[in-house]
């Protein structure tokens, strides 16, 4: 009772660390070879772009990234007690091609539209199924296994035990997924399209101004998976104007996030943690920060913050500078290029 003014946020956190903490390695492995694979194209040219030994790294570095709600739908499982096979298949549905909007879209044109909400391709029981581009999310997973659990307590009380082992996951398959891609997914896109059209309209007021907020919520826009919001503005202005000036600021709140986690790596007592907060610096300063918040800066809640005020600041100061972006390229320090 004592914790409950607080004890959603810190449930939150403890919830997405949990999810996070026992894939912590691999995805720094991951972040690791992500950035060699981009320090290759740096010193080999665009000839090593096009080239299998490239193809090969890219794949194994970013599977993780592509297919993480596959793989966070196992630790969620186990984190909310659900059956970690049917957790899986939660992921792998939510990465299925055929129903991403990409692949919607490209199809056909939209048979409908929703106000506030979007563009709909078709519908499911007669229910306009709003789609979404779900591999490397984060939240629609958990939010679904999170469903899952309480259907499975449920159908665990009604179904006879000799019919449980199967009858139980189709309960919880197809209540819980198509309740997620129906809701979950729809208001991801709907907190997606508002973000978009204010921070469109903040940047119409300033660009400083604008520069320094998307700094300060970068990461937490990064947690639910609603950065995805500014990536079509940046595409836009570079395809209308040959520059972009909105996206190169997540160069400032990547060094944040890698500047805090060096410090912990200083501060830190516990020897598996500090061991674990070298590739994790590694892997940030190659751009790849999921490891640095996720298992890092996110659960000590102080250093996330920090993270923020200097990723506010850092974006604040290029876009002061009027930093501009000619291409959507490398991360970390492998981004230079892109401002050339």
């Amino acid at each position: 009772e004592e914790e409950a003014p607080q004890g959603l946020f810190n449930k939150l956190i403890d919830i997405i660390s949990g999810c996070f903490q026992p894939i912590l390695g691999p995805l720094c492995a991951a972040g690791i070879i992500k950035g060699l694979n981009a320090l290759l194209v740096f010193i080999l040219g665009s000839s090593f772009n096009n080239s299998g030994t490239y193809m090969i790294l890219n794949a194994i570095g970013d599977s993780i990234f592509n297919f993480l709600p596959i793989i966070l739908g196992y630790t969620a499982a186990k984190k909310f007690n659900v059956n970690v096979i049917v957790g899986m298949i939660i992921g792998a549905t939510l990465c299925y091609p055929t129903i991403q909007t990409d692949t919607l879209s490209a199809a056909g044109k939209a048979i409908g539209t929703l106000p506030f909400i979007g563009s709909y391709y078709t519908k499911f029981i007669g229910i306009p199924f709003v789609s979404g581009n779900y591999t490397s999310t984060v939240v629609p997973v958990i939010c679904i296994v999170a469903l899952a659990a309480q259907i499975q307590k449920i159908a665990k009380k009604f179904v006879p035990e000799m019919l449980q082992n199967f009858f139980v996951p189709f309960f919880v398959l197809i209540i819980s997924l198509p309740i997620g891609l129906l809701v979950i997914g729809p208001v991801v896109s709907l907190l997606t399209t508002v973000l978009s059209n204010m921070f469109a309209g903040l940047y119409a007021f300033s660009p400083i101004v604008t520069a320094f907020v998307i700094g300060a919520l970068w990461q937490c826009l990064v947690i639910f998976g609603l950065h995805w919001a500014l990536v079509p503005m940046a595409m836009v202005n570079i395809g209308n104007l040959g520059y972009d000036t909105i996206l190169p600021g997540m160069l400032g709140t990547t060094f944040a996030a890698t500047g805090v986690l060096a410090a912990m790596y200083l501060k830190l007592k516990d020897e598996n943690k500090k061991a674990l907060a070298i590739p994790g610096v590694i892997s940030a300063f190659c751009g790849v920060t999921e490891p640095a918040i996720y298992g890092f800066l996110l659960p000590e809640k102080t250093p996330f913050v920090f993270s923020c005020i200097g990723g506010a600041v850092g974006r604040a100061i290029m876009g002061t500078v009027a930093v501009k972006q000619y291409v959507i390229g490398g991360l970390g320090i492998f981004s230079v290029v892109n401002f050339i």
